[in-house]
C-alpha cells in the first residue's frame, strides 16, 4: 500500500521523502485545490520530480478544483507542462478538463479526485470509463463501503488516512463561497465551518461544523487486506516539520507489517490535532465525539526541531540497489548496478594487471561497491567474481561504481516520452433563443398544491422519496398535464441503492420519465432503468467541455454551477439545454454527520432547525437522503427582477427551488418569475451570478 504525503512546499516535499513516503502530490500553478499553499514553479517542479523519481517516489500533480472557458487553455497548458516534466499522474475534479487532456495530454494517468465526490462502486466505474487509473473516494465511508469498492473495482482506490476532515461531502461543499465569495471548489476555502454557531436563539458558542481530525493509524492492516492501493495523508497548508512527523510514523508502521505504536500517536498529536483524533467514519460510529476544535497547546518545538534536523541531513530509506562485479584476467573490469525495478547499467574499467606485491580481493571489491554515502542508494547485495593474483587500483574501482551509479540515475529520472497536443475548444453550440421555461423544484409533496399545478409550470421536480411515497398525487399532477422529475440523492452508499431502485420503479409505476442526477454514481442506475437523464447542481458544470462530456454520457440537460456568473454562462457553449437555479436557499453543506441528532440527541428533523453564526444569521438545516443534513442558505437567491439577464442567457430554463416555502408562497414565487405581482422575499441576495467567485 502506497504511503502518499502532502507537499505544499520544496521543503515539505523533502520532508516527506525523507520520511519514506512512497508517493507526494503537490501543486502548480494555480488549479489546485490549496492555493493558499507554497505550491511551486516550473523550475521548482521539475526539480521535484527529478528529486522524487532518483529516490523510487512518485510525484503527482493536484489539478482538482474547476476551470473556467477562459481558465481552460492555462489549466491544460498545467498539466502538459507537468506531463513534459514526468509527473506520475494528475488529480482531477473538473469533468471539462477530463475532456480536454484525454485530447492534450492522452498520455498521462489521471487520477479522480476526491472532489469529484466518489463514494459508491457504479460511480469508481464511471470514472474508469472515463480513462481514470485511480479514485480517491469520500472520506465519509465506513471499512465495508470500502471494501465492497476494493473488491469489485476495476481501477486502484485511493483513501485518506489521516488530515483534516470537513464537514460537508467533498466537492459539495458551497458554504465558503456563497457566503464569502471564495469558493472550495476553486481552492480558495475561508473554513467557515471551524467558526462557532449556536441553534435558534442560541449564541454562537459551540462547534457543530468542526471535526476532529481523522487518524486510521491502528487499521493499517486492514486497509491493505481490503486491496487499498494508496493510503493518503492530508496537510499541503501544513508546515515541513508536520509532514515529516505524520509520514514517518505511518511509512515506518507499514513498513515494518505493524500498527503505529503509543509513543508514535503521541507524536501524531502532538505535531497537530483537534482535541484528539477520529475514526468514526471507518468505524460507523457517528456522532458528537467525531467533533473538535484546535486548542492553544503546548508548541511541539523540541518534536519539529527533531523532524527539520532529520528531513535537513536524511535521504530517507535509500533505493535499494544490487552491485555486480567481474575482475578476470585478460579482460575489462566490469561492474554493473540493478535497482528493484530491474533498470540495470554497466561500466567497463581497464584489463588489470598481474599483481607485483598485493593482489585484490573478493571482500576489497565488495567494500569498494558498497559505498554509496552521500548519494541515495542502499546497496543490498553486492555479487562479485574476482580472480586471484591480480591488481586493480581501488580508486579505478570507485570511478566505475560512480559512473553506474550516475548512470542509473539517469535511467531513474529520465521523462517518460508522452504525447502532447494543442487543446482546441472544439465545435461551438449555439444558445437557445426562446423564452426559458420555469421548472419547480419542491421539496414535500405538500407544496404541490392545486393552485400551484393549475398555474402550469412547465415541470415539478420532486426528490425520488416523496414521489415513491406519494405516487397517486403525482401520478394526478401529470395527468393535469404538468410533467414531474425525480430529484436523486447527491449521496447514495451502494448498501443504499437496492433502496433507491424500489423508490425509482415506484416513479416510474407514477409515470415520471426524467430523473435529475448530481452524482456520477447514479448514472448507470437510470440508464439501466430507462429514465432521461437530467444533470442536478452537484455534478459542478463550470465550462463549455464539461457540457460536452456531460452529453456523451448520455445528460439530456444540465444545470450550471451557482459559482458562475450570468455572464460566464451566457458564454458555454450549450451542447446541451441549460437551466440555472434562479430562486431559493442554495445548498451550502451535505454532511454524512447529523449535526440536528449531534445537537439535540434525538431525531427532530421535522422541527425547524435553524443554525445561527456569530451574526446571528440563521442558516436552516434539513433532512436529507440517508438521514444526512443539508445545510441550507439564509437568504434566497431572487431574481425575478433581472428577467432580462437571464433571459439573455441562452438557458431552456430555470429552476425555482423550494425548500422552506408553504404551497402559497410557491405560487407567489412563480407568479413574480413570469412577471407578474409584487412578491419579494424578506431578505434575499443575487448570489454568485453577479459577482466574481475566487
Amino acid at each position: 500500500m502506497e504511503i502518499l504525503s502532502p507537499a505544499g512546499s520544496p521543503e515539505a516535499l523533502r520532508a516527506a521523502v525523507c520520511a519514506g513516503a512512497d508517493a507526494v502530490y503537490l501543486g502548480f500553478g494555480q488549479f489546485n485545490a490549496r492555493r493558499g499553499a507554497r505550491n511551486f514553479s516550473r523550475d521548482e517542479l521539475a526539480s521535484a520530480v527529478s528529486y522524487c523519481h532518483l529516490r523510487g517516489v512518485k510525484a503527482y500533480l493536484t489539478l482538482n478544483t474547476l476551470a473556467s472557458d477562459r481558465e481552460m487553455a492555462e489549466a491544460v497548458d498545467c498539466a502538459v507542462q507537468a506531463s513534459k516534466l514526468g509527473v506520475d499522474a494528475a488529480l482531477i475534479q473538473d469533468m471539462g478538463l477530463v475532456r480536454a487532456l484525454r485530447q492534450s495530454a492522452p498520455d498521462l494517468p489521471l487520477h479522480a479526485s476526491t472532489q469529484m465526490t466518489l463514494h459508491n462502486l457504479d460511480g469508481v466505474k464511471q470514472a474508469a470509463d472515463l480513462g481514470m487509473t485511480r479514485a480517491v473516494l469520500a472520506r465519509e465511508l465506513s471499512r465495508r463501503d470500502i471494501a465492497y469498492i476494493c473488491e469489485r473495482a476495476p481501477i486502484e482506490i485511493e483513501v485518506f488516512i489521516h488530515g483534516a476532515l470537513c464537514m460537508c461531502y467533498s466537492g459539495q461543499c458551497f458554504m465558503s463561497s456563497v457566503i464569502g465569495g471564495r469558493s472550495g471548489n476553486r481552492g480558495m476555502c475561508a473554513q467557515p465551518c471551524r467558526l462557532p454557531y449556536g441553534w435558534g436563539d442560541e449564541l454562537a458558542s459551540g462547534h457543530p461544523l468542526s471535526l476532529k481530525d481523522m487518524s486510521l493509524a491502528g487499521h493499517l492492516k486492514e486497509l491493505q487486506d481490503m486491496g487499498v492501493a494508496c493510503a493518503k495523508i492530508e496537510g499541503r497548508m501544513k508546515r515541513a516539520e508536520y509532514v515529516y512527523i505524520v509520514t514517518k510514523v505511518y511509512a515506518d508502521a507499514l513498513r515494518e507489517g505493524r500498527e503505529p505504536t503509543a509513543e508514535e500517536l503521541s507524536r501524531l498529536e502532538q505535531a497537530f490535532s483537534r482535541q484528539g483524533f477520529t475514526d468514526g467514519y471507518f468505524t460507523e460510529k457517528k456522532g458528537p465525539d467525531m467533533f473538535g476544535i484546535r486548542e492553544e497547546a503546548k508548541n511541539p518545538r523540541e518534536l519539529f526541531a527533531q523532524a527539520k534536523a532529520a528531513y535537513d541531513k536524511g535521504e530517507g530509506p535509500g533505493v535499494p540497489v544490487k552491485f555486480y562485479a567481474m575482475v578476470r584476467a585478460g579482460e575489462p573490469v566490469q561492474v554493473g548496478v540493478e535497482d528493484r525495478e530491474g533498470r540495470v547499467v554497466t561500466a567497463a574499467g581497464n584489463v588489470p594487471e598481474a599483481a607485483r606485491r598485493r593482489a585484490v580481493t573478493q571482500a576489497e571489491v565488495d567494500a569498494q561497491l558498497s559505498k554509496t554515502g552521500g548519494t541515495p542508494y542502499q546497496v543490498t547485495e553486492v555479487r562479485s567474481l574476482v580472480e586471484g593474483g591480480l591488481a586493480v587500483p581501488l580508486s579505478a574501482l570507485n570511478g566505475l561504481r560512480r559512473q553506474v551509479l550516475d548512470g542509473l540515475s539517469d535511467k531513474r529520472t529520465a521523462v517518460p516520452q508522452r504525447r502532447h497536443g494543442e487543446y482546441k475548444m472544439g465545435a461551438r453550440y449555439e444558445n437557445y433563443r426562446g423564452e426559458p421555461d420555469i421548472y419547480l423544484s419542491l421539496r414535500r409533496v405538500g407544496q404541490m398544491t392545486f393552485e400551484l399545478v393549475k398555474a402550469r409550470p412547465n415541470l415539478i421536480t420532486l426528490p425520488v422519496e416523496e414521489i415513491a411515497a406519494h405516487p397517486a398525487e403525482v401520478a394526478e399532477t401529470i395527468k393535469r398535464g404538468v410533467p414531474v422529475a425525480a430529484v436523486l440523492p447527491r449521496i447514495c452508499f451502494d448498501r443504499e441503492l437496492p433502496g433507491l431502485r424500489e423508490q425509482l420503479e415506484g416513479c416510474k409505476g407514477a409515470g415520471v420519465t426524467d430523473v435529475y442526477a448530481g452524482n456520477l454514481g447514479l448514472v448507470p442506475l437510470c440508464k439501466e432503468m430507462g429514465f432521461t437523464l437530467r444533470g442536478d447542481f452537484g455534478l459542478q458544470v463550470f465550462n463549455s467541455q464539461g457540457v460536452k462530456e456531460y452529453k456523451r454520457l448520455g445528460f439530456q440537460s444540465l444545470t450550471a454551477s451557482f459559482e458562475l456568473k450570468l455572464a460566464q454562462i451566457r458564454d458555454l457553449s450549450k451542447a446541451v439545454d441549460l437551466e440555472i437555479i434562479a430562486y431559493g436557499r442554495l445548498p451550502l453543506m451535505i454532511t454524512e454527520n447529523c449535526a440536528i441528532k449531534n445537537q439535540s440527541g434525538k431525531c427532530v428533523c421535522s422541527n425547524v432547525n435553524l443554525l445561527t453564526d456569530r451574526k446571528g444569521v440563521r442558516f436552516p438545516v434539513e433532512r436529507a437522503y440517508g438521514c444526512r443534513n443539508e445545510i441550507l442558505n439564509a437568504n434566497k437567491v431572487f431574481l425575478a427582477d433581472k428577467a432580462a439577464d437571464w433571459k439573455r442567457a441562452g438557458l431552456r430554463a430555470i429552476r425555482l427551488l423550494f425548500t422552506t416555502e408553504n404551497g402559497v408562497e410557491c405560487a407567489q414565487v412563480l407568479e413574480s418569475y413570469r412577471g407578474k405581482g409584487n412578491y419579494v422575499p424578506n431578505n434575499y441576495t443575487r448570489g454568485l451570478y453577479y459577482r466574481d467567485v475566487q
